[in-house]
């Protein structure tokens, strides 16, 4: 029996998952994602409980499709980080920060996937209906990015960078800041980890 051949997405589309530390511009189409959203800081209970119940999402969307023949590794988590009111981001409360965290779902995979994997985990009472998570599409379209190392908290001057690039190419930011996570931080150093910081513009 031949053993069905796992789609990785960071693969196959490096377009996506890749960026340089010199910032570029780069275009996306519309991509389906499923999501869930909060406001806390990031080292808040309440942000792990819902990683933890996108994750088990995320398996059970790809057990559903495994079980079809149409396997999956599990992509990179995502998140979409932004403040309400006047203040800038660094200037608000960590616990104002909103936040969206997903994963980006391949092509093959679509609400009937999602649907019955969300059901399976409701009837084992590992999520509930309330949890909010959502099945949804995302377009950025044209798109500013770098690659920042290092830790999270200290992307100023990967941002400076950025920004002064799209006020200097002529354009600005039309949407939320974009991470995504290209390293675990259960297993890289601080120092180490790569993440990719992006910006829908127009």
């Amino acid at each position: 029996m031949v053993a069905t051949q796992k789609l990785d997405l960071t693969k196959h589309y490096p377009e996506y998952y890749k960026a340089k530390e010199k910032p570029q511009l780069v275009s996306f189409e519309p991509y389906n994602y499923i999501t869930i959203s909060g406001v806390s800081a990031p080292e808040a209970p309440i942000f792990m409980e819902s990683l933890e119940k996108l994750y088990a999402l995320a398996y059970g969307i790809k057990f559903t499709c495994k079980a079809n023949d149409l396997d999956f590794v599990v992509p990179k988590m995502e998140g979409f980080w932004w403040v309400e009111g006047d203040a800038p981001f660094e200037e608000t409360p960590r616990n104002d920060w909103h936040w969206k965290i997903m994963f980006r779902m391949p092509d093959f995979v679509g609400k009937t996937e999602y649907k019955e994997a969300l059901a399976g985990l409701i009837a084992k009472q590992k999520i509930s209906e309330k949890d909010g998570l959502v099945f949804e599409e995302v377009h950025e379209g044209l798109s500013a990015q770098l690659l920042h190392l290092g830790s999270y908290d200290n992307e100023t001057a990967s941002l400076e960078k950025l920004h002064s690039f799209i006020n200097r190419e002529g354009f600005e930011i039309a949407g939320n800041h974009h991470e995504i996570y290209l390293s675990d931080p259960r297993k890289v150093a601080e120092d180490k980890l790569k993440t990719i910081i992006r910006y829908a513009i127009r």
